[in-house]
């Protein structure tokens, strides 16, 4: 399995573990990587602003991996959907299509739509498959609860991202389980995180982030964990800035999913980035029990 890696700005400036607990996972299961330093902003800002900047933007990564002969794999569920969105526009529409490949063509580009794009998760559910990654697990969590918080675009609108059933979503349960973990129900683990609205109404982010916070705390959970970098970011640097200004706020440690496999798969927690995380999480490893 070789694809081209697809890491977007979030992840490299912002969220560096979850990279590099990512690129050990995907070293342990014999994933192979193509990192193309050409590759350039999903998009995803200019979507709702200029569509043609938009989808010039994805278009031109999608075609650099196209040059590849790989499918992207990505790590952020932002840059999976606008990137899957741009693919089905450019698809439907002949005119814009064209009028892309104009401006690609400077730089001996074409966007063909033959490109694969596929997110971390997807790889792993599908591609590996859960039967070969329970092979690979060499110690499992005991007693351990875990909320699943799915994000919002890799789920919507589902017949364009294809990732998971939005109305009932298993795929990441499915992951978190093969750990050893328990994957909690809960009611709000597809509802949004509030990360777009911080840094325009904090407030109206704040309220969204402790209402899923608070309905994993009550479904059980002693982590809530994440496939995106927003939602990493909301989760644990805001959650983190929230519990400062706040002395009755009760934290949730935010894992991030290569970092809850990772340590199943006796990768060192330094490589996976746990100490990184500014909410602590290290009491994760204390779930591990060789007998489980």
């Amino acid at each position: 399995m070789n694809y081209t890696l697809f890491l977007g700005c979030n992840i490299p400036a912002r969220v560096q573990q979850y990279q590099d607990a990512a690129l050990a996972v995907c070293k342990e299961l014999d994933i192979g990587l193509t990192p193309i330093k050409e590759f350039m902003c999903c998009g995803y800002p200019m979507r709702n602003i200029d569509e043609f900047v938009f989808l010039l933007s994805a278009a031109r990564n999608l075609a650099l991996s196209e040059q590849r002969g790989e499918d992207l794999m990505v790590l952020c569920k932002c840059c999976y959907g606008s990137l899957k969105m741009a693919m089905f526009r450019l698809k439907e529409d002949p005119v814009i299509l064209e009028k892309v490949n104009l401006v690609l063509a400077k730089e001996n580009l074409v966007f063909k739509g033959l490109a694969g794009i596929k997110h971390f998760l997807s790889v792993l559910h599908e591609d590996v498959g859960l039967v070969k990654l329970k092979d690979h697990v060499k110690i499992k969590y005991k007693n351990l609860k875990i909320a699943a918080s799915v994000g919002c675009h890799a789920l919507r609108p589902a017949g364009i991202t294809r990732f998971d059933n939005p109305a009932l979503p298993t795929l990441f349960d499915d992951l978190v389980d093969l750990t050893g973990a328990k994957s909690v129900n809960w009611s709000k683990k597809s509802e949004c995180c509030g990360a777009p609205l911080l840094g325009i109404n904090d407030a109206l982010s704040k309220n969204i982030m402790e209402k899923k916070l608070s309905n994993a705390r009550q479904a059980g959970a002693h982590f809530i964990a994440v496939a995106c970098p927003y939602s990493f970011l909301q989760f644990d640097s805001f959650q983190s800035r929230v519990a400062k200004e706040s002395n009755d706020f009760q934290t949730l440690g935010a894992i991030l999913y290569p970092q809850l496999l990772g340590l199943t798969l006796g990768i060192d927690s330094s490589i996976l980035g746990i100490q990184r995380n500014q909410i602590d999480i290290t009491s994760l490893e204390s779930y591990l029990s060789p007998e489980a």
